[in-house]
């Protein structure tokens, strides 16, 4: 069967629990349908790039799956249709990575990194500028005075 990957934006007003329920009510679809769902992930509430219905900001759903070409399209169906889901997006994978996504791993790295303290932050020599004020040489003319 062909392997894809889903993501699903929901309603920003929904609580955490209602967009998680979301993800297992298309994961049952997928698995009435014939497929199987590999994995998924919950990415949290994101701000978006642009304004979808008046919404600044959704819940963000990961699904992988592998399934027929019939259950995908009746998910994408019913999730077009589903008054908490503003956007899906499938595409078809040739094969499904191992671990979190690209998305889960970002946040882990973020974590890891830690915070400098104040004495290690890298100072830039910003070199000789001159003299920036007043005279800079040369005689002043004024505005009739050509030559």
């Amino acid at each position: 069967m062909p392997l894809y990957e889903h993501v699903l934006i929901a309603r920003q007003d929904l609580s955490n629990a209602q967009a998680e329920g979301l993800i297992e009510h298309f994961s049952t679809v997928v698995t009435d349908n014939g497929g199987t769902v590999v994995g998924t992930e919950y990415w949290g509430v994101k701000t978006m790039a642009y304004k979808i219905n008046k919404n600044r900001k959704g819940h963000y759903a990961f699904l992988r799956t592998d399934a027929p070409s019939p259950a995908i399209q009746e998910m994408e169906r019913l999730a077009r249709l589903h008054d908490d889901v503003m956007r899906v997006m499938t595409i078809k994978v040739d094969a499904h990575e191992d671990g979190p996504s690209v998305q889960m791993q970002k946040r882990d790295e973020r974590s890891e990194r830690g915070d400098r303290p104040d004495g290690d932050r890298p100072r830039f020599d910003r070199g000789d500028r001159g003299d920036r004020g007043g005279d800079r040489g040369g005689e002043r003319r004024s505005f009739g005075d050509r030559r």
